[in-house]
């Protein structure tokens, strides 16, 4: 039996739920940041883009973590993938 791509995929990932500061910048572009996590810092070029980019420096940042020996701070809470979420975002619509 062949498991999709998709649904192993959703096995793996872990969902954490964080609060995010989303700042325009004077230049352009948005700067994305975390009270939970102060090491967190991304940003993109649109709205959509910097929240885009969050995965991925959580990610890293969570690699870091634990290269370091570093506990993960026990405020950042990890949602369950099986359950729903409460969850807030941001649309951009031109």
């Amino acid at each position: 039996m062949r498991i999709s791509k998709a649904r192993s995929r959703a096995k793996t990932e872990a969902l954490y739920k964080l609060p995010l500061v989303l700042e325009p910048q004077p230049e352009g572009g948005y700067t994305v940041t975390c009270p939970l996590l102060p090491e967190l810092i991304t940003e993109g070029d649109t709205a959509q883009e910097a929240i885009q980019h969050v995965a991925e420096a959580l990610a890293a940042l969570l690699d870091a973590y634990k290269s370091l020996g570093r506990p993960i701070p026990a405020a950042l809470k990890q949602g369950q993938t099986r359950a729903p979420v409460w969850l807030e975002t941001i649309v951009a619509v031109a």
